[in-house]
């Protein structure tokens, strides 16, 4: 199995904070960033430091320090080269949420999150399911199949998914912004391409602007033997008139049947913790 390292997963462009920036400028920082902390630099860009939002706060009335009066110097790194699921040990072993990342001079040069390290491990299982995807329209069709992954043009996707959710479409927007989401299952047919998995994703990313997705894009090996058959999805799409993301429905009324599980779960346990109400008896 291909070694996957912490380059193939890191973020190189990271927020970071000069030595020489005060505890106030670092508070309104990091406030107005997604981050628990923030790697600290000398004049040069090498790493001496990391700063948390704990330590600004025991530092919170003392706005004009600057950081390099409050910092330990030092802190926990990893190299491009190393494996990621050691990292990924490092990371769980001492509670940390973003690793910074130098190269060979010490110099800042990326970080990885707790979150990369989890999108990590939904990409490498993802090939399963265009892998069963692939046997399973071999099989049912008699003709070879495969799949690679590559970019897909959002407007170019016919959905074979009628309704959406609105409220999972916010947290696939969230993916998107943090760079977590996984890829979608794409059938290429010709000029056409079949949308399988990943509608919540297309519509999201289209809403953000966004004019590709990295795919994970089947195609038969007999294209011209395949373009004679309607497969069960393009009937269904044809039956619900799905041309374009613009045929889905988006119910913004509904929950997503997961979060809606999720609902009723913690109504329940919440009326589980309530202490009994005590009746009077009837007369």
């Amino acid at each position: 199995m291909t070694q996957v390292r912490v380059r193939d997963y890191m973020v190189l462009s990271v927020e970071h904070l000069p030595s020489t920036t005060t505890v106030g400028v670092a508070i309104d920082r990091l406030i107005r960033s997604r981050h628990h902390g923030m790697p600290v630099t000398d004049s040069s860009g090498r790493l001496i430091g990391f700063v948390s939002a704990k330590e600004l706060l025991r530092h919170r009335e003392e706005r004009s320090l600057p950081l390099s009066k409050i910092i330990r110097p030092g802190t926990y790194t990893a190299t491009p080269e190393m494996d990621l699921d050691d990292v990924a040990r490092i990371m769980f072993r001492f509670g940390l949420r973003d690793l910074p990342i130098t190269d060979e001079h010490g110099t800042l040069c990326g970080v990885i999150s707790n979150l990369d390290i989890v999108r990590s491990h939904f990409e490498r299982a993802n090939p399963a399911k265009a892998e069963t995807l692939r046997m399973l329209l071999s099989e049912r069709y008699q003709l070879p199949f495969s799949f690679r992954r590559g970019l897909v043009p959002i407007a170019r996707l016919a959905p074979t998914q009628w309704k959406v959710y609105e409220d999972e479409l916010e947290g696939r927007r969230y993916e998107l912004e943090r760079g977590f989401a996984e890829p979608l299952l794409v059938l290429q047919k010709g000029d056409q391409w079949i949308l399988i998995d990943g509608h919540h994703r297309a519509l999201a990313a289209r809403e953000m602007g966004l004019t590709q997705l990295q795919a994970f894009i089947l195609s038969c090996d007999k294209p011209h033997e395949f373009s004679q058959t309607e497969i069960g999805l393009e009937r269904v799409a044809r039956e619900h008139h799905l041309a374009s993301l613009d045929d889905i429905e988006v119910d913004r009324s509904g929950h997503h049947p997961l979060i809606e599980v999720t609902t009723q779960l913690l109504r329940r346990f919440e009326q589980e913790d309530r202490p009994p109400v005590s009746r009077s008896h009837e007369p």
